[in-house]
């Protein structure tokens, strides 16, 4: 059996989305109807903090999201993590605070310099400390438990977020780039369309 483990990223980031649809719910629609093709060949789990993160962005809650996604907390308790995964975050902080120090003192150089565009140039600073601090970092809970329950059931992980893929890969986790799931999708239901029609 196949388990995917869905990230947020598929029905919420634009560049992802458009090839399920238009808007978080007609992506999740469409991601429905191979879900329901693909019942009891495949099996697409979240863990409830996405699962939750999801339906936010729902305009209506399709009823079949129920039935077709399993949500599933990790284990926490019992999932052991190496040593080496702690060791590499540690120093993947430290890097991050260093670069982001860096980006505060260059907006501190250039508002003395042009006193005039101040406004411009902390939304500069935000944008680039978050950058600095936060992309290619698995940077909250929902996305540490994606990872855990990828490790805990053997699933593969589907998202398009650089920090999950990068630990998820760190961790000897199977993963897919949401950028080529409905391809994935499509190539798994032609092959179950297929068996069917052999019996």
């Amino acid at each position: 059996m196949i388990r995917f483990i869905l990230d947020t990223s598929i029905f919420v980031n634009p560049d992802v989305r458009k090839k399920f649809g238009n808007t978080p719910t007609e992506a999740m629609k469409t991601f429905l109807k191979y879900a329901e093709k693909l019942f009891g060949k495949v099996e697409f789990y979240m863990p409830p903090g996405i699962y939750k993160e999801v339906k936010n962005f729902l305009e209506d809650i399709p009823p079949e999201m129920e039935l077709y996604i399993i949500k599933k907390p990790p284990n926490v308790h019992d999932i052991k993590i190496p040593a080496f995964v702690v060791y590499e975050l540690i120093e993947d902080i430290r890097r991050r605070v260093d670069k982001g120090l860096r980006v505060a003192e260059k907006a501190v150089r250039e508002s003395v310099i042009d006193t005039n565009n101040v406004d411009k140039i902390i939304q500069k600073l935000r944008r680039n400390y978050r950058k600095a601090l936060r992309e290619g970092i698995v940077d909250s809970t929902e996305d540490f438990e994606l990872i855990l329950l990828a490790k805990e059931i053997d699933g593969i992980i589907v998202s398009a977020d650089v920090g999950i893929l990068t630990w998820a890969e760190k961790m000897g986790i199977k993963w897919v780039d949401a950028f080529k799931f409905k391809e994935l999708l499509d190539e798994l239901v032609e092959k179950v369309e297929s068996e069917k029609e052999r019996k």
